[in-house]
């Protein structure tokens, strides 16, 4: 199990329904290999932003990211792309479950917070303080509680590694 520490990386910024259409095109679902899906994260509303973040980045949006169709791909290239975190006031409820299905970390972050944060802000979260950190602004935020056992999968990397972890408990 790994331990949840602090995260850092640079804000990217996106609008408000940002669908799985938007996050993976449905061009390449013809895979789940994570690693070749997230050569193609983001790409119709911004060419070529796999290659422009670095490991760590975040992801900041407006509300109901993650809405449209229930793939697992979308969180999945998100992850395997590097990006450590989504922050939003609010996520499609498919997509939050898939996102802690597969270890990505989402936070619910208030509007008017998210409103603050500019694209290439250094942020930092601290699970631990349950707050995030703009050096850019030298402002800090709060984000919604994270829920015990989807702490929990996220420290196994997803429910998958959590259901190994349990099941060789009890063997």
């Amino acid at each position: 199990m790994q331990k949840l520490q602090n995260k850092t990386g640079r804000a990217w910024k996106f609008g408000k329904n940002i669908d799985t259409d938007i996050i993976i095109a449905a061009r390449y679902l013809n895979t789940s290999d994570g690693k070749e899906l997230a050569k193609h994260i983001m790409e119709d509303s911004r060419y070529g932003f796999a290659d422009m973040i670095s490991q760590g980045d975040f992801i900041v949006a407006s509300e109901n990211f993650g809405c449209g169709s229930s793939r697992e791909h979308a969180p999945l290239a998100l992850k395997e792309a590097g990006i450590a975190a989504v922050l939003a006031p609010s996520f499609a409820r498919i997509f939050y479950r898939n996102a802690f299905n597969t270890g990505l970390l989402i936070l619910e972050v208030a509007q008017n917070d998210i409103d603050t944060i500019n694209e290439g802000d250094a942020l930092e979260i601290s699970l631990k303080e349950n707050k995030i950190f703009n050096h850019t602004q030298n402002l800090q935020y709060t984000y919604a509680k994270i829920p015990s056992f989807m702490l929990e999968l996220l420290q196994c990397g997803g429910l998958m590694p959590y259901a190994q972890k349990q099941i060789k408990e009890k063997i």
